[in-house]
């Protein structure tokens, strides 16, 4: 396939191959060129060899001495050189008038320029090319002052809502747009009794319980609750479903501000199979020893020392694949945790034993940057709950499939304040749980890092279907357009069909001239099996020695090592730094380099986490964000 002006320019030091028979005597121009991208896999299959091969650069405006059919890799004896340099001329015009063109067409309309400051215009196409003019350059300003799209954003934070006042100066100075507070109370002992209460460190759970967990759900025939210390780690479980924080709002606060009241040193986790025993998973499950099967510190995991309230819940037979089953087990275990919710808001305040807070800031004049986080949505058993009214609740939350998986705006607040109700039963290796998006690594370090302006986090679902995945795709592009941001972020959990879309995505930002940086699990099984020109700058979360989904829980998740060099590799491209092309085949040493290289730069150690972390996730939580 013949490649065209443009891609020519991007790929000039690309081996120059004939796409299709070209005559003798024509001059080479990027319709007779093969897109370089296929070469490597027909070099390896001995159809293609490139020694001597001249560059995309060298044959442009070259004439051809002699007539040669495709695939015919061009060397200076098929290739007339001396003649190019009149003809080149012409031909690199003819390739960056589309460019110019569309530079110029961009700059149709420009706002009244501010007093002070300068005007600043950004041109989608043409490759991202920014302008910066002094304003005075343009002979004074007369208009009315404009403010900048952050400071609208931020100004004027009455009630903590986050909307601009009228009138409102633009300011370099950081602003806080909303806080959160989470205050924490400690568990020691998990035990069963008459009623649901805490007294001091100790939560007992009410005897009996079950039976209404049970009641509450006609695809629920039983359901079991297991207190799981951590001297009794090594037990038996079915695959589990989800890790979740038990926490809820203070009096009429919303998800996303105010106040967070939470438990420290105890966890829900769902667990389940249906009637005939088939786990409740897709592509895998993480049945077996729980101190096996869990990866200690993840994200979304458990840490050691934690006590598990284990629910194991057995649904209808062959319910465990559609939505419907594993939402029923999700619900019914939710109304555990709404018991404990109860009485968590009726917790003395003396037993808080640690407040932290995280302030949402916008910061005029830096980077903008927005996350868009692929969640799943394919229909079946892939679903997620959005927005519950209690962190990481039920009560009041939207399935993302029954919203059609188009985004979703939420802040960075709300994510880290469980407005993600996590459903998806995908290989548990690169599932992200409730927990994870709890304290979601890469929200946590672009909200903190001053040189970037983080505006939101965009959730969109993955449909099953094609059609709706490149539907809802563009819809992500609508979005970035319309917020303006310099750079993004693109995550998604899982990997395979999900892809696809995970591609789209890019695409779709990229196009508008925005950064962006992928992050997914690939490796070698995971492996992406699309692609485009935007997806230069990708993040492997592969932490498994084999590149596979090992049914180890949470194994291949999004860690804090992959939010670094993903934040590294965004200001890279935003500053226009060449981001070298990732090797063909997966190599594990990539990273290891990479994770030196951010290291060496911002002068601080990058822990890997491997297989196994030494400390737990709380503590390195809070020695890094804490009041950050």
């Amino acid at each position: 396939m013949s490649i065209s002006a443009e891609y020519a320019e991007e790929h000039k030091s690309s081996p120059a191959v004939l796409c299709c028979r070209a005559e003798e005597g024509v001059v080479l121009s990027s319709h007779n060129l093969e897109d370089p991208e296929i070469f490597d896999d027909l070099v390896d299959q001995g159809l293609l060899k490139l020694d001597g091969c001249l560059t995309i650069g060298d044959v442009l405006g070259a004439k051809l001495l002699k007539t040669c059919d495709s695939l015919t890799p061009l060397t200076k004896d098929l290739v007339a050189l001396a003649d190019k340099p009149a003809e080149a001329a012409k031909v690199e015009e003819a390739a960056a008038a589309p460019a110019v063109a569309a530079a110029a067409a961009s700059v149709g309309a420009v706002a009244a320029p501010a007093l002070g400051g300068s005007l600043k215009i950004h041109i989608g196409e043409g490759k991202g090319i920014d302008i910066q003019i002094p304003v005075g350059a343009l002979g004074g300003a007369s208009g009315v002052p404009v403010v900048s799209n952050a400071a609208q954003a931020v100004a004027g934070n009455a009630g903590n809502s986050g909307v601009a006042a009228p009138g409102a100066v633009a300011t370099d100075e950081e602003v806080v747009v909303r806080s959160l507070t989470r205050k924490h109370f400690k568990i020691t002992e998990v035990k069963r009794g008459p009623e649901t209460k805490l007294e001091g460190t100790v939560l007992t759970i009410r005897e009996g319980i079950e039976k209404e967990c049970v009641d509450s759900q006609k695809l629920v025939v039983d359901l079991k609750i297991d207190i799981i210390t951590p001297d009794q780690y090594h037990t038996y479980s079915n695959t589990i479903m989800d890790v979740q924080p038990i926490a809820t709002k203070e009096g009429d606060d919303e998800v996303g501000t105010g106040t967070t009241r939470v438990l420290d040193g105890v966890v829900m986790v769902v667990s389940g199979t249906d009637e005939n025993g088939v786990q409740i998973g897709e592509f895998g499950s993480s049945e077996g020893y729980l101190d096996e099967n869990i990866m200690w510190g993840r994200p979304g995991c458990p840490d050691k020392g934690d006590i598990f309230i284990k629910t194991n819940v057995t649904i209808k037979e062959k319910t465990n694949m559609e939505r419907p089953g594993p939402l029923a087990a999700h619900t019914a275990t939710d109304l555990i945790t709404d018991e404990i919710r109860k009485v968590l808001k009726k917790a003395d305040e003396s037993l808080v034993v640690d407040t932290e807070t995280f302030n949402q800031v916008r910061r005029p004049g830096k980077k903008k940057v927005v996350i868009v986080k692929e969640i799943m949505g394919q229909g079946a058993m892939h679903d997620n709950l959005l927005l519950p009214v209690e962190p990481v609740g039920v009560l009041g939350a939207k399935p993302n499939v029954d919203i059609g998986n188009v985004p979703v705006v939420v802040s960075p607040l709300e994510i880290l304040d469980g407005c993600i109700h996590a459903l998806t039963c995908i290989g548990p290796a690169s599932k992200e749980m409730s927990r994870h998006y709890w304290r979601e690594p890469l929200v946590l370090e672009v909200l903190h890092d001053h040189e970037v302006d983080l505006t939101g986090v965009v959730l969109v679902g993955s449909p099953q279907i094609n059609a709706e995945k490149f539907y809802v795709s563009r819809r992500v592009g609508m979005t970035l357009e319309a917020i303006g941001p310099d750079g993004a972020f693109v995550t998604t959990e899982g990997f395979g069909n999900n892809h696809i879309d995970f591609a789209s995505h890019i695409e779709q930002i990229g196009k508008r001239g925005i950064k962006v940086v992928g992050m997914s699990f690939c490796a070698n099984q995971g492996a992406l099996v699309v692609g485009n020109k935007y997806m230069t700058s990708m993040v492997d979360n592969n932490k498994s020695e084999g590149g596979i989904e090992n049914e180890i829980l949470a194994n291949n998740t999004l860690c804090t090592e992959d939010a670094i060099r993903a934040l590294s590799m965004l200001k890279a491209e935003m500053a226009g730094e060449e981001v070298k092309k990732a090797e063909r085949k997966w190599n594990p040493n990539v990273k290891t380099q990479n994770i030196e290289l951010v290291s060496n730069v911002t002068g601080k150690p990058i822990e890997l986490v491997e297989n196994e972390t030494s400390l737990p996730m709380s503590d390195k939580f809070k020695e890094k964000y804490m009041n950050a």
